[in-house]
């Protein structure tokens, strides 16, 4: 295998921290760092202990992605984006669908911080489909829901996006070759969706054009993480390939 492609395919993956205490967190991102390139600390275990989550992505030569899907007005967003930007995130989530202000907001935060934060907006959960989105008031499937807010975020400023294996390639054609996709939702062939709705493989993700695929519980479960972890990686760099 080539080497360049197999280094590429582990800064393209992003592991999820999802556990319930920061022990465990550190155990399971231990077992697979040396596959994986990207930790990234959620709500969960962000709640219960913070900051201290963020170091671990450091202390294992990992990028930190820090997903908590600001919601709020304006003002919240900016200063929470420049606590973001003190802990040396690389990666932060909001939410397309707090409007223009809220993202232009962010987005001039990280230009006045000279910051080399990347912000990623959360277009359509994997977890809805479009009956989902229905019970909320939006009338649109989700693929036109989630090309319609991506737009808007590119307008505001941001430079990244967060979709479903299904809407990558259209972003990608809309957006350009510059912007970031990341995937959630991805499952190796044969693996359960759980509570997902909208997924994909990994060399689905990659021949969309994803730039960071999300890969949390078929590696988190597996009977040999670290051997789940590998192999999700060969997989990837196949793909470049």
């Amino acid at each position: 295998m080539n080497a360049a492609n197999f280094d590429e395919a582990r800064r393209r993956l992003v592991y999820p921290l999802d556990y319930p205490t920061l022990e465990e967190a550190r155990a399971g991102a231990e077992l697979i760092a040396e596959h994986v390139g990207v930790l990234k600390v959620g709500l969960e275990l962000f709640v219960r202990v913070g900051p201290a989550a963020l170091a671990l992505g450091r202390q294992l030569g990992c990028e930190v992605f820090l997903d908590l899907k600001l919601h709020d007005i304006p003002a919240t967003v900016d200063g929470a984006v420049a606590s973001a930007i003190s802990h040396g995130v690389r990666y932060l989530t909001v939410h397309a669908t707090g409007g223009q202000k809220m993202l232009e907001a962010a987005a001039d935060r990280v230009e006045k911080e000279q910051s080399h934060l990347a912000l990623l907006a959360v277009t359509v959960l994997t977890s809805l489909d479009e009956s989902d989105l229905r019970a909320t008031g939006v009338s649109f499937p989700p693929n036109e829901q989630a090309l319609r807010l991506a737009v808007l975020a590119r307008k505001s400023g941001i430079r990244g996006m967060v979709s479903s294996v299904a809407e990558v390639s259209m972003l990608r054609s809309e957006l350009g070759p510059d912007v970031v996709l990341v995937t959630p939702g991805i499952r190796p062939a044969g693996a359960g969706t759980q509570d997902q709705k909208r997924v994909g493989t990994p060399a689905q993700a990659m021949a969309a054009g994803s730039s960071l695929l999300v890969v949390g519980r078929p590696i988190r479960e597996a009977s040999d993480p670290r051997a789940a972890a590998e192999a999700i990686r060969r997989e990837v760099a196949e793909a470049l390939a």
